[in-house]
């Protein structure tokens, strides 16, 4: 029997993204979006469904299971009827991806263009040829690293890693790997749509004692305050897509950057490296500072990433010192761990 007919073909999801004028934050000119529209925009999908679970800053989930037979409408329906509604209320477009579960309706959204509707039906005929005939790269959880390999290998489709071993891809990829593979190359996924409110962002100050024109200090303030970031982000089981840097100087006027990441993460190394490149990008050399701000931004429930399968050892033991240093911290205070350049900025 398909994989795709014992398991997750019982639920109807919606991934809904919302084209807000101010987002992605590239264009100069655009026009941003009017205070709390977003949160106008969850309100109108709560009409619809009370599971909605948001996506910041643009996207949303909604299980839409129970609202079929109350609207009178199939998925397709109720698709179009956010659709109306988001445009003559707002005058906000949106793409909308239907299927039986969020990774084939983010998927299906991910493949619609602008304004358009994709409802991959439950059978698992529509789904094999929904899925098959597309890129590995385009499944999620499959970043360039993990593509290159299984490219090399000769699996350049989903329907080729669908037609793979279980246990070819656990020999390949690690046992838990080479399963979630295997299930999202099928069409499963069991994440329910959790409804929570849409998460703001998480940020930490540093001031300098008196206006810093020290380089070396500068950046291991820096460091800091990413590693920080990282602790409470992992503290509170969220993760970051998007980081801003304002630094502040001695006439009172300010530097912002900010950069989005490759993939949400709260992964120290990742935010660190991020925040010294939005640093380094100031091209600072004689700038008199009094204080450097980090912000995370776009935050979300770790448990709704899309977690790159990783293939990298080394990063999977400093994931594992990571996790140890925060139950350090945890048992003896935030001061028990901490990095070099924390402790060299101390002396």
């Amino acid at each position: 029997m398909n994989i795709t007919q014992v398991r997750g073909a019982t639920r109807h999801v919606l991934r809904v993204h919302f084209h807000l004028a101010g987002f992605p934050p590239s264009d100069a000119g655009s026009a941003p979006e009017p205070p709390g529209l977003y949160e106008h925009l969850l309100g109108l999908l709560h009409g619809i469904t009370p599971r909605v679970q948001a996506l910041p800053p643009t996207d949303a989930d909604c299980d839409v299971t129970g609202a079929l037979r109350y609207f009178g409408h199939d998925p397709y329906g109720l698709a179009q009827l956010i659709r109306m509604r988001a445009l003559a209320l707002y005058g906000v477009d949106t793409t909308i991806g239907s299927a039986g579960n969020r990774l084939l309706a983010a998927m299906a959204a991910d493949a619609t263009g602008p304004g358009g509707i994709t409802h991959v039906p439950q059978d698992p005929e529509a789904v094999a040829a929904f899925l098959r005939p597309r890129p590995v790269g385009a499944l999620y959880g499959v970043g360039p690293a993990l593509a290159g390999v299984l490219v090399r290998h000769g699996l350049s489709t989903v329907g080729a890693v669908a037609d793979t071993p279980l246990g070819t891809l656990q020999r390949l990829l690690g046992g838990a790997q080479g399963r979630r593979l295997y299930e999202r190359a099928h069409g499963v996924d069991e994440r329910p749509v959790t409804p929570r409110e849409p998460a703001r962002s998480l940020a930490a100050e540093h001031s300098f004692a008196r206006d810093e024109l020290d380089p070396e200090r500068r950046r291991r303030a820096v460091v800091t305050l990413a590693g920080r970031i990282g602790e409470r982000l992992r503290a509170e089981g969220r993760i970051a897509r998007r980081l801003t840097l304002t630094v502040r100087y001695a006439d009172r006027s300010t530097t912002v950057r900010t950069r989005t990441l490759a993939e949400p993460s709260h992964h120290g190394p990742v935010l660190i490296s991020a925040a010294y490149g939005l640093y380094e990008s100031l091209g600072l050399e004689r700038a008199r500072v009094r204080g450097i701000a980090l912000r995370a931004e776009e935050l979300a429930p770790e448990a709704q990433a899309t977690t790159q399968l990783s293939l990298d050892p080394v990063d999977e033991r400093a994931r594992r010192v990571e996790c140890s240093a925060d139950r350090v911290r945890a048992r003896f205070g935030p001061g028990a761990v901490g990095s070099a350049a924390a402790f060299a900025d101390r002396r």
